[in-house]
C-alpha cells in the first residue's frame, strides 16, 4: 500500500509532495513512456502468437511414439529456462555481432548481406523477439505437452475408425482440447511480456539503439534505480500491473467466448 501512495508523491525533490499530476498525469504525455509502452505492445502482439505455435508444434512432436530419446529431448527444450540469464544474454549478443557473429557469416555464406543487429532498430527488436521466443517456446511447450498427454487416447481411436485425417484430428480434436492450456500459457507470456527486462537490458545494451527496444520493465528500472524518482516508478508499476490484468483477463474472456 505504501508503494500506492508513493506514486501519488512528486519525490525528485524534498520534502516529499502529494503532486499527482507529476506521476500519473505525466504518463499520458511522457514520450519515453509511451515509447516503452508502443516497443511491449509490439512484442506482445508479434512475439505470443509467435511463440505459443511454435510450442504447440514441438508438443506435437515431443508426444509423437515415433521420436526417440523423448526424455532427452524434452530437457533439451527446456534447458534454455534454467540457463543463466547473464550467460544466455552474452551467448546471443556473440552470435549476432556485427563482424565476428555467426548469424552474419552464415547470411554471407548465402549471399545476403550482413545485419548490424545493434544499430538498426528495426533488426534489434527482431533479436529481442528471436531471444525471447528460444528461451520461452520450450517451456511452453512442456506445459502444453502435459495437456497433450492428458487426452484420452480413445478420442484419436475412435476418429481414425471414422476415418478423420491426420490434419483434421489436431485441428478439430486437440486443439479445442488444448484451448485452456494454451490460454493459461498465453496468460503467462503477457505476463512476462509486460515485465520484459533482461533482453533489452543485456542484449541491446539498456535497450538501444535510441530506445528501440525499451520495454516498460526496462523504463520502470530507469525511472526507479538510475534517475531514482520513486513516485513516477511506482505509477509506472502499477500501470504495467493494471495492463497485464486487464490483457489477461481479455484473453480468458475471448476464450471462453470461443468455447
Amino acid at each position: 500500500m505504501y508503494s500506492f501512495w508513493l506514486s501519488f508523491l512528486a519525490t525528485r525533490q524534498l520534502p516529499w509532495t502529494f503532486r499527482p499530476a507529476m506521476t500519473w498525469g505525466r504518463l499520458a504525455v511522457d514520450p519515453a513512456f509511451v515509447n516503452a509502452l508502443k516497443n511491449t505492445l509490439l512484442i506482445l502482439v508479434v512475439q505470443v502468437p509467435i511463440m505459443i505455435a511454435l510450442a504447440t508444434v514441438l508438443a506435437v512432436l515431443l508426444n509423437s511414439s515415433l521420436l526417440r530419446a523423448r526424455g532427452l529431448m524434452r530437457f533439451a527444450f527446456f534447458a534454455p529456462v534454467v540457463v543463466g540469464e547473464v550467460a544466455y544474454a552474452a551467448v546471443f549478443r556473440l552470435m549476432f555481432t556485427a563482424d565476428r557473429g555467426i548469424v552474419n557469416k552464415v547470411l554471407e555464406a548465402a549471399g545476403l548481406p550482413s545485419v548490424d543487429w545493434f544499430s538498426n532498430p528495426t533488426a534489434a527488436m527482431a533479436l529481442i523477439i528471436m531471444a525471447v521466443t528460444w528461451r520461452w517456446a520450450g517451456y511452453n511447450a512442456i506445459i502444453i505437452l502435459s495437456g497433450l498427454q492428458s487426452i484420452p487416447d480413445d478420442v484419436y481411436e475412435a476418429a481414425t475408425l471414422d476415418r478423420v485425417t491426420p490434419l483434421r484430428q489436431f485441428l478439430f480434436i486437440t486443439l479445442p482440447l488444448l484451448r485452456p492450456v494454451i490460454l493459461f500459457c498465453v496468460v503467462l507470456s503477457v505476463i512476462g511480456t509486460m515485465q520484459l527486462f533482461t533482453e533489452p537490458f543485456l542484449i541491446t545494451n539498456r535497450g538501444g539503439p535510441g530506445g528501440a527496444t525499451e520495454t516498460l520493465g526496462l523504463f520502470l528500472y530507469r525511472q526507479g534505480f538510475t534517475v531514482l524518482n520513486f513516485g513516477y516508478a511506482s505509477a509506472v508499476a502499477y500501470t504495467i500491473a493494471a495492463l497485464a490484468v486487464v490483457i489477461s483477463l481479455l484473453n480468458l474472456w475471448l476464450g471462453r467466448e470461443r468455447a
